[in-house]
């Protein structure tokens, strides 16, 4: 979220939080990318924080309210209050249970590989309209290819992630087989250690296609023990998550800390992965 923006947000959920009768009189920032986190004292609460233009909340609240109704691993909505998204002052607040994190943190392959399973087979009893994960691919590409949204992108990178985006989508496709609803980014920074277990949050990601792609955010290990995994398809789903995410980190109004940084060391990453010079 932009600088500017940050404090009026905080106010937003401050005076939401109040109006619903929860003591709110300090707000912490656990979380700053394209909507704020925030953990509201004294009550624990945990407020998502987003500009109206920009958010999906009423997706991510339904998603979640259905998907603890089926008993899956996922952050709870704040019990205290009417599960509902708020609007105040240009922003859109949803609030959530906090859960405070436990130590170790570090999460083992095979737990991390479970939680996931009884993620996708909770997903699997629910049926909300989301997009397909291709049609995130094709977001990525049109970025890539729009130089005045990424100027700073070199046209031989921009060759490989264009070529890398369009091929792999088209690969991924035409292998066919089993498809259902996925969390859509899985990775570690969206998996809570909490003392009611590995939780995920970040719902707004949903989508539709294969296990596959919701393994290839996840660490390399994972796949090793979660049951049925197409190995070849595990691994082009890699190298194509790697291509979406560098994606991102290019566009000129990217606000991830040190996304450049990032950006450029996954390039190299897709070169070694697709065993091109460059």
């Amino acid at each position: 979220m932009q600088v500017s923006e940050v404090q009026r947000a905080r106010a937003a959920a401050l005076s939401i939080a109040s109006s619903l009768g929860l003591r709110a009189d300090d707000a912490i920032v656990l979380h700053d990318s394209n909507k704020l986190t925030l953990r509201l004292l004294p009550c624990d609460v945990l407020a998502r924080v987003a500009p109206v233009a920009d958010q999906v909340a009423w997706f991510e609240v339904e998603v979640a309210q259905r998907l603890n109704e089926v008993g899956c691993p996922v952050a709870a909505l704040e019990p205290r209050v009417e599960p509902r998204v708020h609007e105040r002052d240009g922003f859109v607040i949803t609030l959530w249970t906090y859960y405070a994190p436990v130590t170790p943190s570090e999460v083992s392959p095979a737990d991390y590989a479970h939680a996931l399973a009884r993620l996708h087979a909770g997903m699997r009893e629910i049926d909300v309209p989301t997009q397909h994960f291709t049609d995130r691919v094709e977001q990525a590409r049109r970025l890539v290819a729009d130089r005045e949204r990424t100027p700073e992108l070199a046209d031989a990178d921009r060759e490989l992630l264009g070529d890398t985006l369009r091929e792999l989508r088209r690969v991924i496709g035409e292998r066919g087989g089993v498809e259902q609803l996925l969390h859509g980014e899985p990775h570690p920074g969206n998996l809570l250690s909490t003392g009611n277990g590995l939780l995920f949050i970040d719902l707004e990601t949903c989508c539709r296609g294969p296990v596959e792609w919701d393994l290839a955010h996840a660490p390399e290990d994972v796949g090793e023990h979660y049951p049925g995994v197409d190995r070849e398809l595990l691994r082009l789903c890699r190298i194509l998550v790697l291509a979406v995410i560098t994606a991102w980190r290019w566009d000129r109004d990217d606000q991830l800390p040190n996304g450049r940084r990032l950006g450029t060391e996954w390039l190299g990453q897709m070169r070694a992965a697709l065993d091109r010079e460059p």
